[in-house]
């Protein structure tokens, strides 16, 4: 992977693993990109492709027996994997912070939203008043959208959406340089999601933070992310600029997301499902992971694992239908 000069956030061959009895399961698999101050990233893939794991990864939140087994995390010229936890705990919130995707158990349920917004401003910055704390509180919350006179309520008093828009709110506080929406819309209904997502993105631009936008969904991040990276069984497999990306996807795995989301402009369509599961990643097939659901494989797909191949524009696709310069 090449980086560029100006980076913000740079992930090197990051491999993670879980380990049990039954053997080692590699979730993130010599994983790299990297991404720049104010850019928006989807990170798109099947459940258990890795990308929630990644996430948690960036931020150093993985759960338990996850482990990261190599690689390089560099977040504004410092690796983040050389830190302890005290000092990854001064750096979530002030440099780096992450949108949980489930709002309904994320915040206290015995605290007020305001309680929630002065201890993060506090623990933080220990010269701060609480009146100051609170009144930032009330800014951001106007900012979010909702009214500041709520700053008194408790979490079950606002509705799934406005609860999202707290932990937005939560997330972004301190201005971080990056922030990770881990599948920001769960559970919410069409119009809720698109007034999160707008949320996120008109935050992302007025605080030129990066983001990470994780979803499943690949046709939220073909609208609002500048690039987007698809992951499937742990691995990278295509990463390339929106636009092209949906005129012209590569990997045949992203071709089946695409050819799976319906078109409302269209009056007749055909919905084409990916055949079969995702592999167990207790016991990969050989060569490319998505060879046995793959309508192109060929007999090197099950010999060899495919390189990141790099494509015009700075397009890159693991896949042997392309040869050329690896990425």
């Amino acid at each position: 992977m090449r980086w560029t000069v100006l980076a913000l956030l740079k992930v090197d061959h990051l491999v993670v693993e879980y380990k049990s009895r039954h053997g080692i399961a590699r979730a993130v698999n010599d994983v790299s990109f990297s991404m720049e101050k104010g850019e928006t990233l989807g990170l798109v893939g099947e459940s258990g492709s890795g990308k929630s794991t990644l996430g948690f990864a960036l931020i150093g939140l993985l759960p338990s027996p996850g482990v990261v087994a190599s690689g390089h995390i560099v977040l504004e010229e410092q690796d983040l994997l050389g830190l302890n936890e005290k000092r990854m705990r001064s750096l979530r919130g002030n440099r780096i912070a992450f949108v949980f995707q489930n709002p309904m158990t994320s915040l206290n349920p015995v605290k007020t939203v305001g309680d929630h917004f002065v201890e993060l401003f506090r623990t933080h910055d220990s010269q701060i008043s609480e009146n100051e704390a609170r009144a930032r509180a009330r800014a951001l919350l106007d900012e979010l959208g909702i009214p500041a006179g709520r700053i008194q309520d408790y979490p079950h008093q606002f509705s799934g959406g406005m609860r999202q828009r707290i932990m937005i709110g939560l997330a972004i506080a301190l201005n971080p340089s990056l922030a990770i929406a881990d599948e920001p819309t769960t559970a919410l209904d069409v119009i809720v999601q698109d007034r999160v997502l707008d949320i996120l993105k008109d935050l992302s631009v007025k605080h030129d933070m990066a983001l990470i936008l994780v979803t499943h969904d690949l046709s939220i991040v073909l609208e609002r992310c500048d690039n987007v990276f698809v992951m499937y069984a742990g691995y990278q497999i295509e990463y390339g600029k929106s636009q092209e990306l949906y005129i012209s996807p590569k990997h045949p795995y992203t071709q089946g997301l695409l050819n799976s989301i319906p078109n409302i402009g269209l009056d007749y369509q055909k919905l084409r499902a990916i055949p079969g599961s995702p592999p167990d990643l207790l016991n990969m097939p050989s060569g490319c992971p998505f060879s046995p659901r793959c309508p192109y494989v060929m007999t090197v797909c099950r010999a060899k694992l495919p390189p990141l191949f790099r494509l015009e524009g700075g397009h890159l696709a693991r896949c042997f239908l392309y040869g050329g310069e690896e990425g």
